[in-house]
């Protein structure tokens, strides 16, 4: 296969070149492997690579699954391989390997999905760029390489957006699939709080807020992943409601009915949004009335951000310390002073100050979240707002060289300010890339759904979509 066809083609069409023998796994993943070759040096989006023994287990491929066999990242996120390590873009956690898969890693096998590297995360995945110093450099994005690619999964948006693989392994704790999507012009689905095992090594994420996913440049690839690795998990804490029927079938189909959709265009705080984010709830907003929909005006419900911010920023420091006490004991030597980040070093020392209490104090802080969300669901379907409060931001602008750890949680909340809070609140929430400035930057909106309705979500992109196509959108190269 011509790299430009590989390039022109999502994951189901690939497979269905696949099905039909106009083309084999391993002519894909060495288009893949040649792609990445080229392209992921300039954006820093990849690690742990391993093209050619990858290329020997494509030869042998059995086609399995929606996809049958191609090629598929996934992210340095510490979700459990035997073939990858990971760092969790730690210099602490460098070359971290494990013994078994994790269950989502069997599922993305299954599905006929083939990684042949892990895409770059910044350390801890805990902020909205990708720029760790373990990785010896920021990853780019592929539309302005002077911007943040996004975080935590910016390896996996700059690589689907670049072309090097279609669909790609993420993971969102507080936007962390939907900011690199909303950066790099890719569509993201963060899935309901249950939807997607996390076992069998744990069975929560951040108090609950984390899950995992895949970003992608279709809705159809997303639906057809989704029916592939979501249900549930034996001996799992948490489970989503149960599914209506497969994905890839609703998204053949318009919603029953038009459905109400509240829009907004303000944030908490009265924190400011940017004109480049506000044009393009517009433009969502009339394409979603053109398909018959009610698009209503409103605001967010009433909460205590600043308190939210604080119990996710609590979350966070507790994990560093888990992550930190656990690999010093593993290793058996004290913590070095380049072993961490500033900015890490500064969370860590702040979550060993945290008190048992300060932890339980944010947990019910996530849970008064949910029910103030799911309250003021009860009057609409979906809630159309920006992505981002600000245009991809400019390497360097969350910096982990500089300030404290408080400083950068309270500098992205205030960017990726409609995020972290559908993490608290376990809904499924989904990055739309249909707008872009002049100069090309992508400005996506996001579509936010009732708890257990991916459905609506996959549903309504679908039509958004066919609508205003997105697919053919691509930096040059």
């Amino acid at each position: 296969m011509q790299h430009e066809e590989y390039e022109s083609l999502d994951g189901l069409a690939l497979a269905q070149r696949l099905a039909s023998g106009e083309t084999t796994s391993e002519a894909l993943m060495r288009c893949a492997v040649e792609l990445a070759r080229s392209r992921a040096p300039a954006l820093n989006a990849l690690c742990y690579e391993q093209y050619e023994a990858t290329i020997e287990l494509a030869k042998a491929w059995r086609s399995r699954g929606a996809f049958g066999g191609i090629p598929f990242l996934l992210k340095d996120s510490g979700l459990p391989s035997r073939r990858f390590p990971s760092s969790l873009g730690s210099r602490l956690l460098n070359d971290t390997t494990y013994d078994i898969d994790s269950t989502l890693t069997r599922r993305f096998d299954e599905a006929g999905l083939i990684p042949f590297a892990r895409s770059t995360v910044p350390e801890f995945c805990m902020v909205a760029t990708t720029e760790a110093v373990r990785n010896g450099g920021p990853t780019r994005n592929p539309w302005d390489l002077t911007r943040s690619a996004g975080g935590s999964s910016g390896g996996a948006a700059a690589a689907v957006a670049a072309r090097i693989v279609p669909i790609a392994h993420g993971s969102d704790g507080g936007g962390s699939i939907r900011i690199p999507a909303a950066c790099c012009g890719v569509y993201g689905l963060k899935a309901s709080r249950g939807r997607v095992p996390m076992g069998p090594l744990r069975g929560e994420g951040w108090g609950g807020m984390a899950t995992d996913g895949v970003l992608s440049l279709t809705v159809r690839d997303t639906a057809a992943a989704m029916d592939a690795i979501s249900g549930y998990e034996a001996g799992a804490p948490y489970a989503a409601p149960p599914k209506a029927g497969p994905y890839l079938e609703a998204i053949a189909r318009a919603p029953a009915r038009p459905l109400r959709i509240a829009v907004w265009r303000s944030a908490w705080n009265d924190i400011p949004v940017a004109a480049e984010p506000l044009q393009a709830v517009d433009h969502t907003a009339d394409l979603l009335r053109a398909l018959g929909h009610t698009v209503i005006d409103s605001a967010p419900p009433a909460i205590d951000y600043d308190g939210f911010v604080n119990a996710h920023a609590r979350i966070l420091a507790s994990n560093i310390v888990l992550y930190v006490d656990a690999r010093v004991a593993l290793t058996g030597r004290s913590l070095q002073a380049d072993d961490l980040e500033p900015v890490m070093r500064s969370g860590y020392e702040f979550g060993r100050g945290l008190m048992a209490t300060d932890y339980v104090a944010s947990i019910n802080r996530l849970h008064a979240i949910s029910r103030a969300m799911e309250a003021y669901m009860e009057d609409f379907d979906l809630v159309l707002a920006p992505a981002l409060t600000e245009l991809p931001l400019k390497l360097g602008e969350l910096s982990m060289q500089r300030g404290t750890f408080m400083d950068l949680r309270k500098r992205v909340s205030r960017y990726a300010t409609f995020m972290a809070v559908f993490n608290a609140s376990g809904q499924p929430a989904a990055s739309l890339p249909l707008y872009a400035t002049p100069e090309g930057v992508p400005v996506a909106t996001q579509l936010i759904g009732r708890f257990g309705r991916e459905d609506l979500i996959l549903q309504v992109s679908a039509q958004l979509e066919s609508a205003d196509p997105w697919r053919d959108r691509k930096p040059a190269f």
